[in-house]
């Protein structure tokens, strides 16, 4: 009888074990090292575990081996982490779009034919101008749906020019992803689309955020946010945000170590 496992939606689906190999092996765990894992996970199921409980049995013995690849496998818990208010999510977006080449800015006030607008980010690359609707959930369960989309359509129709893109650190429901393939707004979500999805698009550009570092406790990621530090890149350059945060001497040399190895553009796309 298959182990049927419950993720954040609720939904029960039998385990793949074989999916658990490959998200570590994407992670940066050599095939051996996420397979004997892979192992030792099967031997600990029960009926109805949860994702969530997968997740922290796995990282933990990734932890173990593997700290830089056990960063990169955190990297969904890492943005959930980004808070409440979303706003370092703005940022975090922002930076990703630079990294591709557009120039950003953020909460812009944007006049219509109608009303002026608050939008998020606003990205430009030569004639193409983006207006992007950043939505952050702490919850994995939650979906960003129909009325998200129909809300950036009108939005785009009384500004008149540009696309409209809706980011999500989760997914979206099906509705919204049937109104956008029909309306042209486009989304972007944690595995939408297939092949270019918003995890892909930060394995690309190696812009891991503060909060997925397995060298800092929860107070010191949190501090940093509040220093307005959120990419992993920009420690090096900055050690005065360390200390601020309370990271000195020896730990400070043990992040910034994590630092280097994580922080590589490409190096962990399939």
């Amino acid at each position: 009888m298959s182990i049927l496992i419950a993720k954040a939606d609720g939904e029960l689906e039998p385990f793949d074990g074989s999916k658990l190999v490959h998200s570590l092996e994407r992670a940066g765990a050599e095939t051996a090292v996420a397979r004997a894992i892979g192992g030792d996970i099967e031997r600990e199921l029960y009926q109805g575990i949860t994702t969530q409980e997968l997740y922290r049995h796995a990282f933990a013995k990734l932890r173990e081996q593997r700290r830089g690849a056990a960063a990169r496998y955190s990297l969904k818990r890492a943005v959930l982490e980004f808070g409440p208010s979303g706003f370092p999510f703005e940022q975090y977006i922002a930076a990703l779009l630079q990294a591709e080449g557009y120039q950003t800015k953020t909460d812009q006030i944007i006049r219509g034919a109608c009303v002026e607008h608050e939008v998020d980010v606003v990205a430009q690359k030569g004639e193409e101008v983006v207006y992007v609707e950043a939505k952050f959930h702490n919850t994995l369960g939650f979906k960003t749906d129909l009325k998200t989309a129909l809300y950036v359509k009108a939005r785009l129709n009384d500004i008149g020019k540009g696309k409209g893109l809706i980011v999500t650190n989760t997914k979206f429901t099906s509705k919204a992803i049937q109104f956008s393939r029909c309306s042209g707004v486009e989304l972007l979500g944690w595995e939408y689309p297939p092949r270019k999805t918003l995890h892909d698009r930060i394995d690309a550009t190696g812009l891991y955020p503060v909060t997925a570092l397995t060298t800092l406790n929860r107070r010191e990621k949190t501090a940093l946010l509040s220093h307005q530090v959120v990419l992993c890149s920009s420690l090096p350059h900055d050690t005065r945000a360390l200390a601020s945060a309370g990271v000195v001497g020896h730990k400070a040399s043990q992040v910034l170590e994590e630092v280097a190895a994580l922080c590589v553009p490409g190096a962990h796309v399939e």
